[in-house]
């Protein structure tokens, strides 16, 4: 490790007149505190970054100064400045920052410098050693070690980067800072830490260097990064889900909507599909398909092979470039108590349809028995059994009465503005439905 120190810098970030960066990160899955009262560190082919109050690291990709780190460091700052191994300082400017995969890029006016050898994240697997060097609270070039404690890790439920979790530890002062493998290659960009105190536990996760440097291609190329779409959000797949959608194995990425015109509408996705494969490449987990959608570019026509009522079909999208503008149905006030699943339902009025972005769904009054079990509360909203969107309360007791008692249902519920469906069994007999007074 102590060959490549050489490769990694600390940085200072200076934002004047303003508490700078928590507020602009737009991961989705961001938690309530920024990245950076969590972690930044850096290594022998990596830069410390410090902002005002925090420090942060980085690492040297070109002999010319273009330097790696996370984009909540660098983003929005009014001033950077950058020391390097060997005790030289520069002033830095930022080439370009994605805050979706939280990837930021720099540039140094220099020549002749240490360049960091990038390895292939994709070859990484819990177990592996892995090290990182940093300077967590100032200590220069310190070297921690850990082992892989696993890859593809969505935060969250949502996103789009696979972070890749480890048990190295990182402290404040080490955003930014490369993951080493064995060989003394860059296969990670420390990112954040997961912590109730803010500091380290155990649990810190890493930016794969496979999709930093994607990102890093575009952002040196055309200063923005520029995604190809599906138009539709996706759901990771359970056993339980997999019974009540009847797959034969717990795989694919099961679709909780589709977005108005867009790229999967015009395909013919519906929400319920579950995407087994994309373009021949078999998709285990959801991740692994917003992996497969984000290599490809805008206009690429793609291969869906889904299942769909127990079925298997094909399906060819042309992505697009952007996410779609979703459209809303109108409905009507209406009540009915689902004495089967214990639940007391009304639909949705148009203008809350309108904020909660939503096209049709029944609001939950009351929740009881097997539905409560689930986690379902009043205030949730159900938007669907299985595949089959509901708009009136005579949707949800029609297509109960269409399945046999003590089956388990898929709902797609929305709780906290996210969509996701909850496994429900049936009760072994058939209750009736009664209006409510």
């Amino acid at each position: 490790m102590a060959s490549r120190s050489a490769t990694v810098v600390d940085m200072s970030t200076l934002r004047i007149g303003r508490d700078e960066g928590r507020e602009d990160i737009e991961l989705e899955f961001a938690p309530e505190n920024d990245f950076a009262d969590r972690l930044a560190w850096p290594l022998p082919a990596s830069v410390r970054l410090s902002e005002v109050r925090d420090l942060a690291s980085g690492v040297i990709l070109t002999s010319d100064g273009l330097i790696l780190t996370c984009a909540h460091v660098v983003a929005n700052v009014d001033e950077a400045q950058v020391r390097l191994d060997d005790g030289r300082r520069f002033s830095a400017r930022v080439v370009g920052v994605d805050r979706r995969t939280d990837v930021g890029l720099l540039k140094i006016d220099a020549a002749g410098l240490p360049v960091a050898v990038i390895g292939d994240s994709s070859h990484l697997a819990p177990g592996d050693w892995v090290a990182a060097i940093g300077a967590p609270f100032g200590f220069h070039s310190s070297v921690t070690t850990g082992v892989v404690s696993a890859t593809n890790r969505f935060i969250g439920g949502g996103g789009e980067i696979p972070f890749i979790q480890t048990d190295v530890a990182i402290n404040p002062g080490s955003s930014g800072s490369p993951l080493f493998n064995g060989r003394g290659e860059v296969v990670a960009i420390n990112s954040m830490i997961y912590s109730g105190s803010g500091g380290y536990m155990g649990l810190s996760f890493a930016v794969p260097i496979n999709l930093a440097m994607r990102i890093v291609t575009q952002l040196r190329t055309v200063g923005v990064v520029q995604r190809a779409q599906l138009g539709a959000e996706f759901q990771e797949m359970t056993p339980a889900l997999a019974q009540s959608f009847a797959l034969p194995d717990v795989a694919g990425a099961l679709v909780v909507r589709v977005d108005a015109d867009s790229p999967a509408q015009a395909a013919g996705l519906l929400r319920g599909d579950i995407v087994r494969a994309f373009d021949g490449v078999r998709i285990l987990h959801f991740s692994e398909l917003l992996e497969q959608v984000s290599n490809r570019p805008a206009g690429a026509q793609t291969r869906l092979d889904v299942w769909r009522h127990g079925a298997k079909r094909t399906l060819w999208a042309i992505l697009g470039p952007q996410p779609p503008i979703r459209t809303f149905a109108r409905n009507e006030v209406e009540r009915e108590r689902s004495g089967g699943l214990g639940l007391s339902l009304s639909e949705v009025p148009a203008a809350l349809r309108l904020q909660l972005r939503i096209d049709g769904g029944l609001l939950v009054r009351e929740a009881t028995g097997a539905a409560r079990s689930e986690g379902i509360r009043s205030g949730g909203l159900i938007v669907a059994i299985n595949d089959t969107r509901l708009e009136r309360v005579d949707d949800f007791a029609r297509t109960l009465a269409q399945i046999p008692p003590g089956q388990t249902i898929a709902l797609l519920v929305m709780r906290d503005r996210r969509l996701a469906y909850v496994p429900v069994q049936l009760p072994a007999q058939r209750q009736r439905s009664q209006p409510l007074r």
